[in-house]
């Protein structure tokens, strides 16, 4: 009997309508949650077979195949990814940058370069928005930290990195997507991918109340799972996925470019939500 497959995805609200039911199926996969960056880090070292990396991971691992049909995506604003200042932000000199992933890294160097139009130096700190702003004019922070914090009532302005990015290029943005070496994942496996991530969609405020022990954040947590993501690697996300590695290695954020590769799927029953 073949042992389960090894997932590992991040632990922010956004995935979790993606593995919605996973762990009813514990003969043919397992679970766990970490930071974007532990993710990758993990799926280099074997310790799980297919993550939910973030998208620049997979210009490292070139070799490696795309689990196709899902992904964390935004088309607009994201709300989860931002930017806080304490300054205009043509008078930014310093952003601290939150260290949890490389994907929101690269972008933010794209958008200073290619919409913001500034060049400020870049400090890598841990995602504590607090500490980050003592040591810098702004800071980068993402995922549940940046989608609950309450920047007005700290004097912040937020800019949305997601809208920003779809504003200059008019596409969708991939931030993070399952992937593994090319024997990682059968077309079962790919199904089984598939059948959670469309359970989760017809089950988004159950599980946005079920993640949020707060009751008063939990309508956040309903809207940010309803309108700002969007769960389908289209044809469209894919083209928003090749345009950032494309502006990620002009700006020196990444590696060369590699091809899209994905695993083989069964013909899917059931079309996964936006």
């Amino acid at each position: 009997m073949n042992r389960p497959v090894r997932l590992g995805a991040v632990d922010y609200l956004n995935v979790r309508p993606l593995v919605h039911g996973l762990d009813q199926h514990p003969d043919r996969v397992t679970l766990r949650f970490d930071a974007p960056s532990v993710c990758a880090r993990l799926l280099e070292a074997g310790e799980i077979d297919l993550g939910m990396v973030p998208s620049i991971t997979y210009l490292n691992r070139p070799g490696d195949r795309i689990v196709p049909g899902v992904c964390i995506g935004s088309d607009g604003p994201v709300d989860s990814v931002a930017l806080f200042l304490r300054r205009p932000l043509r008078e930014v000199k310093t952003l601290a940058v939150d260290t949890s992933s490389r994907t929101s890294v690269g972008l933010t160097r794209i958008l200073c370069a290619r919409r913001f139009g500034i060049a400020p130096n870049f400090v890598p700190h841990p995602p504590d928005l607090s500490a980050m702003m003592t040591k810098a004019d702004g800071a980068l922070v993402i995922g549940d930290p940046a989608l609950f914090v309450d920047h007005r009532a700290l004097g912040l302005e937020k800019i949305d990195l997601g809208q920003a990015w779809t504003e200059m290029t008019g596409l969708p943005f991939v931030w993070a997507f399952w992937s593994g070496r090319p024997d990682a994942a059968t077309a079962d496996t790919v199904a089984l991918l598939h059948q959670a991530a469309a359970s989760g969609m017809s089950h988004l405020d159950e599980i946005a109340d079920a993640y949020t022990a707060d009751p008063s954040l939990q309508p956040t947590s309903r809207r940010y799972l309803r309108n700002s993501l969007r769960f389908r690697l289209d044809a469209r996300a894919i083209e928003g996925l090749r345009t950032y590695y494309r502006e990620a290695v002009a700006a020196g954020a990444a590696p060369a470019e590699a091809e899209l590769q994905f695993f083989p799927e069964a013909v899917r029953e059931r079309r996964i939500g936006a």
